[in-house]
């Protein structure tokens, strides 16, 4: 595997330039090392009676990173591929999200190698059971907390909530989060990913002395919180000119209309049925003249061989790692601005310690609070990151996982870990 498509040395490699630009941990291997390998890794097999009463057995992983800052936190994602390089990476960034947003969280990740798509809805209920079976002694609500991701929904989280409840016999909303409202999920939590996303991108323009009025966009893939972020660009006078889903890439350079692919979306259309639009590749799209250029479907997207076509002025990433680190300094060489992924697609991670905090406490939130707590936590985060950038005038990213590092650091030294 190639360090291009391994996004676990990618992690690596990052960890490593924020080490060196951080005087406290420079020149410091041990430090280094302390953070650049996941603490445990757990491999399980889930075997589960199939709706023809055969038995199958299916594989899971699950990588623990980092806990300085106490619980795990990690996300639970049922897909076919799988690559432990993968899972490990996704542990490390989770550990950095949310020490940058700063909330007392580390970083794990679960995965199932299974396609959900291939199961009925009582065998996708046997196996998320099954699954927390196997694995219920090593979660507790303050210790280690999944939550839903790729193929992961509100209802096999509450599935799973069951299921670990009737295992410890006592009720334990928060041994799991992204629930429905009904089993202690947190209201708003949906619209969160979305809007948190807007919140980093204005407090970036800020930053830059602008704001989104009338601001060209491209979204590279039009999935459910992509969409919702889309129709609350468009309360901002944003224009979409291009935008893809899963097989089709559409563009109308007069601006997209957003009612109507949300339209095509909900009736589980392409947006290729989009009646004035035209098709183009992948490559055109990211390639396009823009002012936002919003990543949000695959890794590995902007590399060596297509950066200096990149045309926008600020990339925001919803996708995990879609900049390659070689990519990375020559955007900012280019003057582009790179909203980091660790910093643009927290909001979720973030109202997910929010559902935690209401679970443990069993005083459940308004809608307004929740957005209120996001807002002011996001935007002081973002301006952090810029406000660091701008003094050793470097990346958005490196300035995340300085910021990211110091926290996680001091946590460790202060318990007596080095």
């Amino acid at each position: 595997m190639t360090d291009t498509i391994n996004p676990f040395i990618n992690a690596q490699k990052q960890i490593k330039k924020a080490c060196n630009m951080y005087k406290n941990c420079k020149n410091d291997e041990n430090q280094y090392e302390l953070l650049s390998h996941p603490r445990r890794i757990l491999k399980i097999n889930i075997p589960v009676r199939m709706d023809n009463w055969k038995i199958k057995t299916f594989i899971g992983y699950r990588v623990q990173h980092n806990n300085a800052r106490w619980p795990f936190k990690w996300w639970i994602r049922f897909h076919q591929d799988v690559n432990l390089y993968e899972v490990k990476a996704l542990s490390v960034w989770m550990s950095f999200k949310c020490a940058v947003i700063d909330i007392p969280l580390g970083g794990a990740k679960w995965w199932v190698i299974v396609n959900p798509k291939e199961l009925s809805t009582n065998e996708l209920e046997r196996l998320s059971r099954w699954y927390v079976r196997e694995i219920y002694k090593y979660l507790w609500p303050d210790t280690d907390v999944p939550a839903p991701d790729v193929n992961t929904t509100p209802q096999i989280m509450a599935w799973m909530m069951d299921e670990y409840s009737r295992l410890v016999w006592k009720y334990s909303p928060g041994s799991f989060t992204g629930k429905p409202l009904t089993c202690g999920g947190s209201k708003w939590r949906w619209k969160a990913t979305a809007q948190g996303w807007v919140y980093v991108l204005e407090e970036s323009l800020r930053q830059k002395n602008d704001n989104l009025d009338w601001k060209k966009v491209i979204i590279q893939w039009a999935g459910n919180a992509g969409l919702t972020m889309v129709q609350l660009l468009k309360e901002k006078w944003t224009i979409l000119v291009w935008v893809s889903d899963s097989k089709w890439w559409i563009y109308n350079k007069n601006g997209l209309n957003i009612e109507e692919i949300v339209n095509l979306k909900s009736s589980r259309k392409s947006v290729i049925e989009y009646k004035d639009a035209k098709q183009v590749s992948n490559q055109e799209l990211l390639e396009q003249e823009c002012d936002i250029l919003i990543p949000a479907a695959l890794e590995n997207q902007i590399t060596e061989k297509n950066v200096n076509n990149i045309k926008a002025q600020i990339i925001l990433e919803l996708a995990n790692w879609p900049t390659t680190p070689e990519a990375d300094e020559i955007l900012f060489n280019k003057n582009i601005s790179v909203i980091p992924d660790i910093l643009a697609n927290s909001g979720w991670v973030m109202v997910s310690y929010f559902e935690q905090v209401q679970n443990n406490i069993n005083f459940y939130w308004e809608e307004k609070e929740v957005e209120e707590k996001l807002f002011k936590k996001i935007t002081y985060a973002t301006e952090q990151v810029w406000k660091l950038a701008q003094e050793e005038n470097t990346t958005l990213r490196n300035s995340a996982y300085i910021i990211a590092m110091k926290r996680i650091l001091n946590a460790m030294k202060d318990r007596g870990e080095f």
